[in-house]
């Protein structure tokens, strides 16, 4: 996985979830740590895309107006 120390942490999980995970046999640390993993790629790209809102969006417009450059050289 990683070479990250790792910190002890509480959590509050639904009962049935993690008897259910539990039965399974799953590590509830690493599927939490997962979990918060996509979580943090997920908001890290919507924080991204705000922060480049304006940029994207004069981007596009050049396009629109302009078509893609170099797109005469486009072979396909």
């Amino acid at each position: 996985m990683n070479a990250h120390t790792r910190k002890p942490t509480n959590l509050s999980l639904d009962s049935h979830l993690l008897s259910e995970a539990k039965a399974l046999k799953i590590n509830v640390s690493r599927a939490a740590e997962d979990g918060v993993r996509r979580a943090v790629i997920v908001a890290k790209a919507k924080q991204w895309q705000a922060e480049n809102a304006a940029a994207l969006e004069s981007s596009n417009a050049f396009v629109e107006e302009n078509g893609l450059p170099l797109d005469q050289f486009r072979q396909f």
